[in-house]
């Protein structure tokens, strides 16, 4: 009698836990039955969700007519097979959507239909014919199109479960999902057992098939890795998968929320890269919060996937194009589909946050389910907030403790913003750029110091068929494409990814609030024998129109170098206050490796009065910077473009400050923008900088010292302590016949 029980104990504990998928029913992945019905319910009554509704029939009743196409695959991205089968994907989701929402059968018909064609072709398909990644696909070129299209196919799956044929269902399901699915897992390792992006696209496809499917299998293997062996030798493996002790690789949808984000919700790979990873990471958290609620995966690690959301959206500048941080497509914006997916699934299941109906509202869109319902029905209401972009620093690694970016925002108010971002952060795996203590400067109308993002034409078939150019790793990486200190023309780390992989820059302080905010941070591995110190400034100020940016970067080192900073100004160059050489006939390249190979050599000057002033329009603004140098600096004006053979690359040009022969420098600058000009009446307006002259009064390794000056007479001081970041710690020092006092890191008056 005790075994009898005992038997019928583990049958029950069994049955626990498991029950969530035993009971499954469908639609259970992103909508429900429940949500669903509420959505029918209130059809006519939530105008935008109404509009998407009746846009979105007409997009595929048009694609029914053209009838079903599944090419055999061929392309790289931008080419026909593989657009037709990315397009695919997206229409089969959104039908199976409005087969749910309008019971209409023929959108039911539609998915299962060319869910049978995918089954017919599928096991005909060897490897994707390009053979040009480190895992190929077979649907497309890359393992991780085909896991695309895996998230998006099993939505449509779940919504016409019911619809389907057990005959059916058993034939997609033994030809097309499974075999795909371990395609995906079993058969690709190297693509889904890391740390990465893609692997976090994978992990959700097999893991949501296998949701659909009732496969416990397939659901484990997504949460929790494929079990290997791995080499123990490296912390990370050459794809930048994170690697546990033991030698087990660090896998799975857990490791990915693990591993990915820092605690505050800092993605390692940079904002461009979580604006395409947070569709997975949502899509697959929403569909196991329905069936698997136990896992309670939305509260995880302290609601991390909320406070990516967030982090996302803070990372914008004030028209909400993303932060072109490490491997990055300029243009990207929270417009993005994905990106539409996390608001409305963040406002859904995270309180109902009123200043995400605000970014809604600019979106203009949301998605055909019961997230996208509540926010269309939130904007209705009239419940938007504007959304309050912040001065803010994040942590990046998994802990925390591997550097990070801060942001400092001087307003919210288009006519006066001045937003700087400041990278002081961990690697950032393969994606990551080679440009620690970089920055670039944004106002209302965009870049106006820039990062150059990366060397990339997204789905442009005719530059690479979109992937990555060689130039990306030759330039975009490289240290001198960014905005920071290059010391003898050698990238930091000497542009070896697995020494950057071992090394962080430092937080030293910071301080969000008032009109004096600043930012400071530190390197000491980013260079062998040299030590980086950057802090910067942003002031608002009544004396001056617009706010100011102050630029103050320290080098250290036992030898004597080269130290080269350059400024990515964007615009055309107006004025500068020295006299230069131009080469007007032949141009030479300013180096030969590290990016420097790229470079045309245009200009030459000196400074003879202590400061170097440039004056530059842009987007109808004028801006200015001057800077202290010393009578042997080379001013150098370079351009982008050299050793470019195929025009992979933008013609930008660059302003270089060049010291030569010093164990120690300082580069001052103060960033301007003082005027504007309208192209209709032809009118400039304060087009000459009120910063007239900049001066260096102290600078060793405790203290430095400024002062700068205005067309008016008035002065500024500015004092910073290097090496102690209390807040309330007193300093005191002579300098001449005058005593300098504060309180803190730093005071300006």
């Amino acid at each position: 009698m005790k075994k009898i029980i005992q038997i019928q104990f583990f049958i029950l504990l069994f049955l626990g836990t498991t029950l969530s998928l035993c009971a499954q029913d469908h639609p259970s992945l992103i909508l429900t039955k429940s949500g669903v019905a509420q959505i029918r319910a209130d059809l006519g009554s939530v105008p935008l969700f109404d509009e998407i509704l009746e846009e979105t029939k007409k997009e595929i009743d048009a694609e029914i007519a053209l009838g079903i196409l599944v090419p055999v695959p061929k392309d790289m991205a931008g080419g026909y097979t593989h657009e037709r089968h990315k397009r695919n994907f997206f229409v089969i989701q959104k039908a199976g959507n409005l087969y749910q929402i309008t019971e209409d059968e023929k959108y039911a018909i539609y998915v299962r239909d060319m869910l049978l064609e995918y089954a017919e072709l599928f096991p005909t398909l060897p490897l994707h014919p390009t053979n040009r990644s480190y895992a190929t696909g077979k649907i497309f070129w890359q393992c991780l199109n085909d896991a695309n299209w895996l998230v998006y196919t099993s939505q449509a799956y779940d919504c016409v479960y019911n619809f389907m044929s057990k005959k059916e269902r058993e034939l997609v399901e033994k030809d097309l999902f499974r075999p795909l699915a371990d395609f995906l897992s079993e058969g690709n390792p190297q693509f889904f057992n890391r740390i990465h992006n893609h692997s976090t696209w994978g992990n959700a496809a097999v893991g949501m098939i296998g949701l659909v499917m009732n496969d416990k299998e397939l659901v484990d293997r997504a949460l929790y890795g494929l079990k290997m062996d791995i080499n123990k030798k490296n912390e990370r493996d050459n794809d930048g998968g994170l690697i546990r002790p033991d030698g087990q690789k660090k896998a799975g949808f857990l490791a990915q929320l693990d591993g990915s984000f820092s605690p505050d919700g800092y993605f390692t790979e940079g904002p461009y890269y979580l604006r395409y990873a947070i569709f997975p990471f949502l899509k697959f958290a929403k569909s196991l919060a329905n069936n698997k609620p136990e896992l309670g995966i939305l509260e995880y690690r302290d609601k991390i996937l909320e406070k990516a959301v967030y982090s996302l959206l803070y990372q914008t500048d004030y028209n909400g194009l993303f932060y072109p941080i490490n491997d990055s497509q300029k243009g990207m914006s929270w417009n993005a589909r994905e990106v539409i997916t996390a608001v409305d699934l963040a406002y859904f299941h995270y309180g109902n946050d009123p200043m995400l109906l605000s970014v809604a509202e600019k979106q203009g869109v949301v998605a055909l389910d019961e997230a996208g319902f509540s926010v269309a029905k939130g904007l209705a209401d009239g419940l938007a907030k504007p959304m309050k972009q912040k001065s803010i620093a994040y942590k990046d690694g998994p802990d925390g403790t591997e550097g990070g970016i801060g942001i400092l925002r001087t307003s919210t108010n288009p006519d006066n913003e001045l937003c700087l971002v400041m990278k002081y952060s961990a690697q950032g795996m393969g994606h990551g750029h080679f440009d620690k203590l970089s920055y670039s400067l944004y106002d209302e109308t965009g870049e106006v110091m820039q990062d150059y993002g990366a060397a990339r034409w997204v789905n442009i078939d005719q530059k690479g068929g979109g992937r990555y150019l060689k130039e990306n790793n030759t330039w975009a990486k490289q240290s001198i494409a960014h905005n920071t200190l290059v010391v003898n023309e050698t990238s930091h780390y000497n542009g070896d990814i697995r020494i950057g992989e071992k090394y962080n820059p430092d937080l030293f302080y910071f301080n969000g609030k008032g009109n004096v905010q600043v930012l400071s941070a530190k390197s000491k591995n980013a260079y062998s024998d040299t030590k980086l110190h950057r802090t910067m400034v942003l002031v608002k100020d009544e004396n001056f129109r617009h706010p100011i940016l102050i630029d103050i970067f320290k080098a250290n080192s036992e030898k004597n170098n080269q130290y080269d900073l350059p400024v990515w100004f964007q615009g055309h160059l107006l004025l500068t206050n020295f006299d230069y050489k131009k080469e007007a006939t032949t141009l030479n390249t300013l180096g030969t490796g590290h990016g420097y190979q790229h470079l045309w050599k245009e200009a030459v000057g000196k400074a003879k009065d202590g400061t170097a002033h440039i004056n530059w329009f842009s987007n109808g603004k004028f801006y200015s910077m001057i800077s202290v140098v010393e009578p042997e600096d080379e001013l150098i004006f370079a351009r982008l473009g050299a050793n470019d053979p195929e025009y992979n690359l933008r013609n930008d040009p660059s302003f270089i400050i060049r010291k030569k022969d010093k164990k120690e420098a300082t580069f001052v600058s103060v960033i301007e923008p003082h005027g504007d000009y309208n192209w209709v009446t032809e009118l400039s307006e304060q087009p000459f900088a009120s910063v007239e002259k900049v001066s260096i009064l102290h600078d060793d390794n405790q203290y430095t010292i400024l002062q700068f000056s205005n067309k008016a007479g008035k002065e500024w001081t500015l004092m910073l302590a290097n090496q102690d970041a209390s807040e309330t710690s007193q300093h005191k020092i002579n300098v001449g016949d005058k005593v300098f006092e504060w309180i803190g890191v730093y005071q300006l008056k």
